[in-house]
């Protein structure tokens, strides 16, 4: 099927997370139809799989202003700038609000997977009258009842803000899964499960290898280690790549890094004690499912090593899909995968603090005219996303569209000092809730490279979830680096 062609075709925008319907926010301000498109059945269905998970950016940094003010005639309240989020909070407390306004309402359509993005009449190989096509974009939708139909969009632009949620990162060396990692997939428990709620069951008294040392791999661990408490004969094995996880640590005299506070002592302490089995310089090479458990083959500096577990929380990392977008003319970066413009500054070789330079419309676009890929998809395999990037970058694309170059080249990104690339201090309020004091001073991120403040413990269980805040300088040349101010 084909929606009927038309003088001024809209803006699709792939992704119904808070970076795409922040796109369709900006691009209503600047008077641009926008056309939502969401895989999932619900908005914020990524989002939704790490409900249990808190944000470590205050609502001050989740919000976009252009959504803002589409909420405010609503009644819809802000809510606490210095509180911590989790996952269900931004859906339910922002997004479902958002979307449910009525002029995103009806241009967002749920159940509605991108197959394909080209330009209409045109493959990749022809190259004249290409910029004066509309996109084409190939959807397979999904009814109420079930019934799939195919369609084909027109659009005057395309802004893919997707996301990575669906294209993880392999357990396998070289970039390619471990051999018979498919047929272990029913052992595989994804990078953020929720240990302590839902998945529960799947995970007490059972033994769990997590594997990665990343922000993902350290809130499982930490959860993990509450679950054991109740349930003593749970066994927790930690996997890791590196013959050090003094970064996942954080502080110390080892790394040069600024202490990552009363968590990370708290890993280092079940690891000490035994709570946790750290193995290091680890190479995953096969998986081998037998029966109720699977073996983990792996290589080690000491030989082959054979690990019997019963579930693997893989929390290796995400990669954008990119198949969808070859008829497409990109300019990619050969290793990050990100807008090349835009690679050298976030690639994790080098660099991983919250201080990525503002950028929009000119350094994310591609030799494609009017196609842009947007929030974290447009950090390639770098992890170091933060939202309100993400709404800058919205915001900049947008005005680009409408022609208004001059606010699409002023770019600005509002990051405190504390709060989001910071040391500053998580408590828990009255209510429950998580707030950060963004008074109380201290920065990675500072220039002074004058030392940081030691954030105090908040609970991890239901609810709370709480891991290390992001922003710390954590990129792999980091290990050789001493300065704390070398962001």
């Amino acid at each position: 099927m084909t929606n009927p062609t038309t003088a001024q075709p809209p803006v699709v925008v792939i992704g119904a997370g808070p970076v795409g319907l922040a796109a369709a926010a900006h691009l209503l301000e600047r008077g641009l139809e926008p056309l939502v498109l969401e895989a999932g059945g619900q908005i914020g269905a990524a989002i939704r799989q790490w409900r249990h998970v808190r944000l470590f950016s205050p609502w001050r940094h989740d919000v976009d202003a252009a959504a803002a003010r589409l909420l405010e005639p609503t009644g819809w309240q802000h809510p606490n700038p210095t509180g911590l989020p989790t996952g269900a909070d931004l859906v339910e407390q922002y997004l479902e609000p958002l979307a449910a306004t009525g002029q995103l309402a009806p241009r967002i359509r749920t159940g509605s997977r991108v197959l394909a993005v080209s330009r209409a009449g045109l493959d990749k190989t022809r190259s004249a009258g290409r910029d004066e096509r509309p996109f084409l974009v190939r959807v397979r939708s999904t009814d109420e009842q079930g019934r799939t139909s195919i369609v084909d969009h027109h659009a005057r632009a395309v802004i893919d803000a997707s996301g990575t949620w669906e294209q993880r990162n392999p357990l396998g060396v070289s970039g390619l899964p471990a051999l018979g990692e498919d047929e272990a997939a029913p052992f595989l428990a994804g990078p953020l499960p929720d240990v302590l709620g839902a998945e529960r069951d799947r995970f007490a008294g059972r033994r769990v290898l997590v594997v990665g040392a990343g922000h993902s791999a350290t809130n499982s661990l930490l959860h993990l280690v509450a679950l054991a408490q109740d349930e003593p004969s749970t066994r927790i094995l930690w996997a890791v790549r590196g013959a050090s996880v003094q970064r996942t640590f954080g502080g110390g005299d080892l790394d040069g890094l600024p202490a990552r506070g009363a968590l990370g002592a708290r890993l280092r302490e079940a690891v000490e004690s035994g709570r946790i089995e750290l193995h290091t310089e680890v190479t995953i090479s096969a998986l081998e499912p037998r029966g109720d458990e699977v073996v983990v083959v792996a290589k080690t500096p000491a030989g082959e090593q054979r690990l019997a577990v019963d579930v693997i929380a893989a929390a290796t990392g995400f990669r954008p899909e990119l198949g969808v977008l070859r008829e497409l003319r990109l300019d990619l970066d050969p290793g990050v995968e990100a807008p090349a413009r835009l690679a050298p500054m976030i690639d994790p070789e080098f660099h991983s603090c919250g201080t990525v330079p503002p950028h929009g419309a000119d350094v994310l676009a591609h030799p494609e005219t009017g196609f842009f890929i947007a929030g974290v998809k447009s950090y390639g395999r770098a992890p170091t996303f933060l939202l309100a990037t993400g709404y800058e970058q919205v915001r900049s694309i947008a005005a680009h569209l409408a022609g208004d170059a001059e606010a699409a080249a002023d770019v600005q990104l509002d990051l405190p000092e504390t709060g989001v690339c910071s040391t500053s201090t998580p408590a828990v309020a009255a209510d429950g809730s998580v707030e950060v004091d963004e008074g109380s001073g201290g920065s990675c991120c500072s220039s002074t490279g004058s030392p940081v403040s030691t954030p105090q413990p908040v609970g991890i269980g239901p609810g709370a979830g709480l891991g290390f805040s992001t922003g710390f300088l954590h990129g792999r040349s980091g290990e050789a680096v001493q300065s704390p101010g070398a962001c």
